[in-house]
């Protein structure tokens, strides 16, 4: 028997690659949607003495910050897996991750140890995020190094599956907990048991992934090289790589960030807090729609084996692109019909002087929104209201303009204390009894919500993000030769989801803020999808069936 036959044989089984792999990714997703879901009362127990809308921003931007240091994470384990190997770096990543998650649910609030609570919550993040960076490409590539060409897109797909199977897990470890103790001691200490139950899918991943071989394409070009070459310089500054780096971010990443993030994100953000439907209503339409494109990954990963990664993806962007804004109108009127017809009917205008206002978007909850225009304004904003603007002559009080009727606000400028708070609610109750007046609901109504039109405009969007993101990491990795996979495929691929897609919600709704429409947010995502589509029909190759060892060579 030859040593290749020998090594051959004790190859794992592709089943079992693909689960060690996908593991890893279960993980990210999990930790993900826990943080996410139990943000509100992470924010009261690490945040306590800044008071309830600074506490919760405090605690979305701790959990920002784990997106913000994944790039770093993608330098650090990219470079160490084209060093020594895909199988120890994602041994390291996948434990780095697990013992900051479950530390989080043991970490003493800030009742008990003060300020050094919301400091070891900002570390156990970022050490989550910097093991996150490396995490998927290594799962990516061991994955597609092992896979027959002819079955890659279906076999990576599989990674790709386990963000849907993250958020199924979450939602029902979050339900179930709940449920068990009640609301009053979930809310004191129950919170803990979904970050510490992690535990258990650490041991799992860590028994199945020990057992694993190097991937055959790195002990390859291992042997072929001795070691001697330099990731970094070879993926960044030498243009043969640089150049599929850029592509890669470009003509992959930005629509991945882009489309995935507002189909499961900002549609979610939107129904609640614009159109105002219920959360819990939000969240059975939101794993509905999970469960049910869970099977779309491996579906895009598998055509692509058969008709080419390009041409699902650019077909997902394309889809996303004609549908986003005939589909969030449609969301309007199958979410609240209420709210569309009176926007129809009754639309709303600001008249004010454009220098007396500012941007509706405070992310620290500091600014003080004391000009009449202001005023006018932020009750429309925190109603969801969409408006138009138009300029009035300088100095002049803000007029609100709703169908056939006005509302005067009243400037504050120099008010202050009870003055200033009677104001606000002298215009706020003005402002809210003619919005009703007009038709404006202050509340989706249950007994209108048609659960069938909602599914099947989300479905469309799952169809497009599926399809975009099922044959990703088969694209990503035949971009690349061996020496530098690693580090090349994780960089674009963190600042895409990292950057792109973790920053999307947070500046969509700054640009409806800006804008005063609703919908003005969308653009954020067109954009990047728009310039990916464009680059990718342009620049990106067809990569399906590469040999994975010659690539580059």
């Amino acid at each position: 028997m030859t040593a290749a036959t020998t090594t051959k044989s004790a190859e794992p089984a592709l089943t079992t690659v693909v689960a060690a792999s996908a593991a890893g990714t279960a993980f990210e997703w999990y930790d993900f949607f826990v943080f996410g879901s139990l943000t509100t009362i992470i924010a009261r127990h690490f945040f306590a003495d800044a008071g309830e809308a600074v506490s919760y921003i405090l605690a979305l931007l701790t959990f920002g910050l784990g997106f913000v240091v994944r790039p770093a994470g993608a330098l650090a384990f990219g470079w160490f897996g084209d060093k020594t190997g895909r199988k120890t770096t994602f041994l390291v990543t996948i434990t780095m991750m697990g013992l900051a998650t479950v530390a989080i649910g043991l970490l003493p609030d800030y009742g008990m140890i003060g300020l050094a609570a919301p400091i070891l919550l900002l570390i156990m993040r970022m050490l989550q995020g910097f093991a996150l960076g490396g995490e998927y490409g290594g799962a990516a590539i061991y994955v597609a190094e092992h896979a027959p060409r002819k079955t890659r897109g279906l076999l990576t797909s599989y990674i790709n599956t386990t963000a849907a199977l993250g958020l199924i897990l979450a939602l029902v470890v979050i339900l179930t907990t709940r449920t068990i103790l009640g609301v009053e001691a979930f809310d004191e200490w129950g919170w803990r048991i979904p970050f510490c139950l992690s535990a258990l899918l650490l041991v799992v991943s860590l028994w199945i992934r020990v057992k694993l071989h190097e991937s055959p394409a790195f002990v390859k070009m291992a042997a072929e090289s001795q070691g001697r070459h330099a990731p970094f310089r070879e993926s960044f500054l030498s243009w043969k790589n640089a150049r599929w780096v850029l592509v890669a971010l470009v003509g992959i990443m930005f629509a991945q960030g882009a489309v995935w993030y507002a189909s499961y994100f900002y549609t979610r953000f939107f129904m609640e807090r614009v159109l105002k439907v219920e959360a819990s209503t939000v969240d059975g339409m939101i794993l509905a729609l999970t469960v049910a494109s869970a099977l779309l990954y491996v579906l895009f990963g598998w055509l692509s084996d058969k008709i080419g990664r390009k041409p699902v993806m650019v077909g997902g962007m394309i889809l996303f692109l004609i549908a986003v804004f005939p589909g969030f109108h449609a969301l309007t009127r199958a979410a609240n019909p209420a709210l569309a017809e009176a926007q129809a009917s009754s639309p709303v205008t600001v008249v004010a002087d454009p220098a007396a206002c500012a941007v509706q978007f405070d992310p620290v909850g500091k600014t003080a929104f004391t000009s009449s225009c202001d005023l006018a304004k932020s009750v429309l904003s925190n109603a969801g209201v969409n408006y138009a603007n138009i300029a009035a002559p300088a100095g002049s009080v803000a007029v609100v303009r709703i169908g056939g009727q006005e509302v005067a606000s009243v400037e504050a400028g120099k008010l202050a204390g009870a003055d200033l708070k009677a104001a606000r609610t002298d215009v706020e109750t003005r402002l809210k009894a003619a919005l009703v007046e007009a038709g404006y609901p202050a509340r989706a109504d249950p007994a209108r919500f048609n659960w069938w039109g909602v599914f099947g405009v989300l479905m469309i969007f799952m169809v497009a993000a599926t399809a975009v993101y099922g044959p990703q990491a088969a694209a990503l990795v035949e971009l690349f030769p061996t020496r530098v996979r690693y580090t090349a495929m994780s960089v674009p691929y963190n600042i895409g989801t990292g950057w792109i897609g973790g920053l999307l919600p947070a500046a969509s709704f700054a640009l409806v803020a800006w804008s005063g429409n609703i919908y003005f947010g969308l653009w954020y995502a067109l954009g990047f999808t728009a310039v990916a589509a464009v680059a990718a029909l342009i620049f990106l190759p067809e990569t399906k069936g590469r040999d994975l060892d010659t690539i580059g060579d």
